[in-house]
């Protein structure tokens, strides 16, 4: 294996998926100690003057504190002995070490190592720079109390607009501009620029008086009668204009660079004061803040834009079987609306992978996707998950916590196994759908949620309906429309795509060769039931590429996990219990019949029931083959 091979995807995958130190630091250890040279690693940081694990994968000899030491202080790798040590230090946490402890002495990994360490660096910036980001824009929601409404905006010419018309009511002026310092350019550029074609003028970053109020970082108060030098009369004669005070000040950003300058033009009344000045600085103040922060938040939305691409481009559908093509059509048509859907199919068909894809091809794949898990919960924690609840709603409640559908707002919730969702549950999640609102366990005010439902169930919904098991209004709610998984035993060949799509993706995870398939594997394949389906086979590919060290695959390297006695009766441990017996049912049925060669009172008395009985339970089953009369 090689250590670190792809190692910068699955981190940077982990931050975008807002993974935390703790998450990424897991992941680079897993990947470290998967190499058989590496017995253990750990991060470690200073604790009181003390080294302390605050992660750790496999097991260390004593650590070489001497070298830990000389790793901080020189910020460089280091390797000695069975000791291979990287610096991991950042802004935040400077005093952190990634140590690995090598099989033996002079073993190779100092490279691998290395490189592992740098990604993880690096990823942890990144991590660390958001949470920065965040913090940030939360001190300006408290401390820009006169500029909140500039933070509503999400592009910088929305925002200078409201700049420009914010200054002028609250300085009594007729104009104002916010000029943005092209550095490169060497020119300042002004927006929004009343009565310049698109709104936007270019100065020589050395005119005028926004030039040196730029260059040298001073606020210039001008009164054109006793100070006209200082007016550049070829702008007024451009806009039709006449300047007859003025009054600029730098934007100065939060490190000190100054980003461009806040100008105002003609009092109303008089000239500009002192007291104008002084406003005039604080609005500056505010304005160069927001500036640098909607400058982030495009560059954040732009980055995300491009995740969200991404992320769409790798959430496949493979199959070419009809039914995969009729789905893939299906989701087309309906991954772009705000319908509510509802996926059925059986465990192991792709249920998520569809939810993702559909969320991803959406004008919602900005926003959250967010997945509950109906049947892991009881009708109690279910309805704190998905609402939320307040401080002190119940014993656990140390703090208000929002639910599923406030952090899915404006994105996706996936409702998993909706079908064993309790009746109380049912009521109240029916309540939400129509009335767009949910109310927090233990609290009064109702809070506004826009997150599309997806549900998913292996169930029968509509028989559970009959059965007055589930609510019909929900049911009629939720299937607006409704896409439905193949098994994979009927997508013919798609086993094989989907087989050879597995190996490759798990080969290149591990460093290997992708082996090949050969006709009589393809052919164990295709004859296999796969009760778990998609999942199943995901499973078996994984073993194979972990276990098998052969370039081929055969038919015979399937027998550790697909056995030709268990093959017809496997059933899936992911199956709920009424399912699994269904299809254990089902397969032991076919096998006592192919045993018989056929002859069903034969394999009735082997079953020791009578063979009408038979005959009824391939019927309630839904068999074929179920009507004795068609008995030759």
């Amino acid at each position: 294996m090689v250590v670190g091979a792809g190692i910068t995807e699955r981190l940077l995958t982990s931050v975008a998926e807002d993974g935390t130190v703790a998450d990424i630091t897991a992941l680079a250890l897993s990947e470290l100690v998967a190499d058989t040279a590496i017995v253990g690693a750990a991060v470690l940081v200073v604790s009181e003057g003390e080294w302390e694990a605050v992660a750790e994968q496999g097991s260390l000899q004593s650590l070489p504190r001497s070298m830990l030491g000389d790793v901080l202080e020189t910020d460089r790798p280091a390797c000695k002995e069975c000791w291979s040590l990287a610096p991991l230090g950042t802004e935040e946490c400077p005093d952190r070490v990634l140590a690995v402890c090598l099989a033996e002495k002079g073993t190779p990994a100092q490279l691998p190592v290395d490189t592992v360490a740098l990604q993880l660096r690096h990823a942890i910036l990144l991590i660390e720079q958001r949470g920065q980001s965040a913090r940030r824009v939360k001190r300006l929601e408290t401390i820009l109390e006169i500029a909140a409404q500039w933070h509503s905006q999400r592009t910088a010419k929305e925002l200078f607009e409201q700049m420009a018309e914010a200054a002028t009511r609250l300085l009594d002026s007729e104009r104002a501009s916010v000029f943005l310092w092209d550095r490169p350019n060497h020119e300042l550029v002004a927006m929004p620029a009343l009565g310049v074609e698109g709104g936007e003028l270019r100065i020589p970053d050395d005119a005028g008086v926004v030039g040196h109020v730029v260059q040298t970082g001073e606020v210039l108060r001008v009164d054109a009668n006793r100070q006209p030098e200082l007016i550049n009369r070829s702008v007024d004669e451009e806009l039709g204009f006449q300047t007859r005070s003025l009054l600029c000040c730098p934007l100065v950003g939060r490190r000190g660079q100054r980003l461009g300058a806040f100008e105002m033009i003609n009092k109303r009344q008089g000239t500009f004061s002192q007291e104008d000045q002084a406003a005039l600085v604080e609005l500056a103040a505010h304005a160069a803040l927001a500036v640098e922060d909607t400058r982030q938040l495009e560059q954040l939305t732009r980055a995300r834009d491009v995740m969200a691409q991404e992320a769409a481009e790798q959430v496949q559908l493979i199959g070419e079987s009809s039914a995969i093509e009729a789905l893939r059509s299906s989701l087309k048509r309906v991954a772009d609306s705000d319908l509510s859907l509802l996926i059925l199919g059986e465990n192991g068909t792709g249920k998520e992978v569809v939810c993702h894809m559909i969320h991803y091809h959406s004008h919602r794949r900005q926003q959250p996707l967010v997945a509950v898990n109906c049947a892991a919960l009881t009708e109690t924690l279910l309805e704190s998950e998905l609402f939320g609840h307040v401080k002190g709603a119940f014993t656990d409640a140390h703090e208000d916590r929002e639910g599923k559908f406030e952090l899915a707002d404006g994105g996706t919730l996936l409702l998993d196994e909706i079908g064993e969702m309790s009746p109380g549950g049912q009521a109240k999640l029916l309540r939400v759908l129509e009335e767009k609102t949910v109310v927090r366990v233990g609290g009064s005010a109702p809070i506004r949620t826009d997150a599309r439902v997806i549900a998913a169930t292996n169930q029968n919904l509509a028989e559970m309906v009959r059965e007055k098991k589930f609510r019909e209004d929900l049911y009629y709610r939720l299937n607006v429309v409704t896409l439905e998984l193949p098994p994979l035993r009927e997508r013919g060949d798609d086993v094989i795509l989907l087989a050879e799509y597995f190996l490759e993706q798990l080969s290149a995870r591990v460093g290997r060769a992708v082996p090949r398939l050969k006709e009589s594997a393809r052919k164990r394949l295709r004859q296999h039931n796969w009760p778990g389906n998609v999942r199943e086979l995901r499973n078996l590919t994984e073993r194979l590429v972990y276990l098998s060290q052969a370039d081929e695959v055969e038919s015979g390297d399937l027998d550790f996990v697909l056995s030709p006695d268990a093959e017809s009766t496997a059933v899936s441990m992911d199956l709920p219990l009424g399912e699994a017996t269904r299809q254990f049912q089902v397969q032991y049925i076919q096998k006592q019949v192919q045993r018989s060669g056929g002859n069903m009172s034969e394999a009735a008395r082997a079953m020791d029931m009578h063979r009408s009985n038979l005959y009824r339970k391939m019927r309630q089953l839904g068999m074929e083959g179920g009507d004795e009369q068609n008995e030759t």
